[in-house]
């Protein structure tokens, strides 16, 4: 009896389970863009394209670099911020965002084709096993570093590891030779470039970029300055690329009060989110100056136009880059990566900052240095600002979008500093070669200053030293004309830059650089 009700029920049994079966195909389409339950998709020509060269081909070809272009190509037609990252480049990449990296802690420079420890990280795997500024690299690893082609890429990778490995180093100190055994251990890539207080209740921040550990950098020298008596504050975001924009939101959430919209993103598959103050900041209500230019881009975008709309500071340089573009990281199953634009993000008051790009990456990059050329940098008149995309700030002042953050006080490029003659100085690395070898040859007399500010009243580059650097340059192969005193002024005071750095690494150089600093002296007259 129970055989035959089941003999009944089964054709009914299985015509329901046939329906629930199409029902949730049709529902998980939804869930498959382009798909049915059922789909299976055809290779695309793309695909069809790649596995007739690996099978047909004439000859043995490298499929991976072939694919990497065509993923690059197909980038290409979307905008200049959307990229591919082979696996080879991604680990560097990601160093940057994150702020550190396994190594020894040194800075090298390549001079008169030798490997030289320019600086040793305090505290660092180095400095623990006696390495010196001023050794010379002859191997790594039983790895030779000498001779004219040295590979910088290939030194960097021997000299980096996993944490707590170890690597030898066979090092020239003068006539002798040693080798040291270094354990690795994280180095990090600080985005503090400098933070001082540069004259009475005045403070200077410089930041590079935005990775992982730039707040809490940022806020530890906050607090320092303010220990020191800080007042008013100068942020220095020139050639600052931008990185991750969350560190930028936290830091502009320091300057301004309430819960004042910083910034919002919205794209055709994001919806609209928005950056909110979430806290009292550490400096709402002290003068501000915020230093841009055409090198500020991105997350420092974000943070100008934060601080421009809500009329907290005052924004002193050149128009900015133009990136008002989100990018979001998404890692490929070969190690490799595609970093895509997800959103455009927009300033408190509706502006979007974003470029045109419609004419390819090409025009789009070449547009920056257009600028120089066209009078942009040396003049106000001819910042080229979207006149159609006009806004108000809270306070009423015009602003515009489209194109970069234009400053409220404008400060040209000294074009005669710049020239046919002093650019070689900088291509061949003359300028800060001569201040390592003068550092070597002077290291007790320079010594002596025991701070920075002793070294940039006391210490001057002189003519006997002006004239020994002529002949590195010389020897540098430098065509040499008639200087004029500024633009004797600004290499000596570069040298005199280099040499602190040395010493007192990028803070002695931006201590001793900004006493000259064309930005930084409107921004002291600013808040003074």
């Amino acid at each position: 009896m129970n055989n035959k009700k089941f003999t009944v029920w089964l054709p009914l049994f299985f015509s329901f389970t046939m329906i629930i079966g199409m029902y949730l195909g049709y529902t998980m389409r939804d869930a498959m863009p382009g798909k049915s339950f059922f789909h299976v998709e055809k290779r695309r020509p793309v695909q069809e394209i790649i596995d007739l060269i690996n099978d047909k081909y004439v000859d043995t070809v490298n499929l991976k670099a072939i694919t990497d272009t065509a993923i690059q190509a197909i980038l290409y037609k979307l905008d200049p911020h959307s990229i591919f990252i082979p696996a080879e480049d991604l680990i560097k990449v990601n160093e940057d965002l994150a702020g550190k990296f396994f190594g020894i802690g040194i800075e090298f420079s390549i001079i008169d084709d030798t490997i030289n420890v320019t600086n040793v990280l305090i505290d660092g795997p180095s400095s623990k096993a006696c390495v010196e500024t001023g050794d010379k690299l002859i191997s790594i690893n039983d790895s030779s570093i000498t001779g004219q082609k040295i590979d910088i890429d290939k030194i960097r990778k021997l000299l980096r590891g996993d944490k707590g490995s170890e690597v030898t180093l066979e090092l020239l100190r003068g006539a002798a030779k040693k080798t040291v055994l270094v354990k690795r251990d994280a180095i990090p890539l600080v985005s503090v470039d400098a933070n001082y207080i540069i004259a009475n209740g005045i403070g200077y921040i410089k930041l590079n970029k935005f990775s992982q550990e730039t707040y809490r950098e940022f806020m530890r020298a906050m607090e320092n300055m303010q220990k020191q008596g800080l007042q008013k504050l100068i942020l220095d975001l020139r050639g600052n690329g931008g990185g991750i924009l969350d560190n930028a939101i936290e830091i502009a959430d320091e300057f301004l009060d309430g819960n004042k919209l910083i910034t919002y993103t919205e794209g055709a598959h994001l919806k609209k989110k928005e950056y909110k103050c979430k806290r009292n900041g550490l400096f709402e209500k002290g003068p501000l100056v915020v230093l841009a230019d055409e090198g500020s881009a991105s997350a420092s975008e974000v943070l100008l136009g934060a601080l421009q709309d809500w009329d907290r500071a005052t924004i002193i340089g050149r128009r900015t880059f133009g990136k008002g573009l989100v990018q979001e990281q998404y890692n490929l199953s070969d190690g490799s990566a595609l970093r895509l634009t997800v959103a455009r993000y927009y300033t408190p008051i509706g502006r979007s900052i974003q470029r045109s790009y419609g004419q390819g990456g090409e025009e789009y990059y070449k547009e920056i240095k257009n600028r120089y050329y066209d009078g942009e940098t040396t003049s106000a008149d001819s910042i080229k600002n979207d006149t159609t995309k006009t806004f108000k700030t809270i306070g009423g002042k015009t602003v515009y979008g489209g194109g970069g953050i234009s400053p409220d006080i404008f400060v040209a490029i000294d074009t005669a500093l710049i020239t046919g003659m002093t650019i070689p100085f900088y291509v061949k690395s003359t300028i800060s070669d001569f201040a390592f070898k003068f550092y070597l040859s002077n290291k007790e007399v320079l010594l002596k200053y025991k701070t920075i500010n002793d070294y940039i009243t006391n210490f001057s580059i002189t003519e006997n030293h002006w004239n020994q650097f002529l002949a590195k340059a010389s020897n540098d192969s430098i065509a040499l004309g008639k200087f004029s005193p500024q633009q004797k002024q600004d290499i000596t005071d570069k040298i005199k830059a280099n040499i602190a750095r040395i010493i007192w690494r990028n803070e002695g150089y931006f201590e001793v650089i900004n006493t000259s600093d064309k930005m930084v002296n409107k921004a002291l007259e600013v808040l003074h």
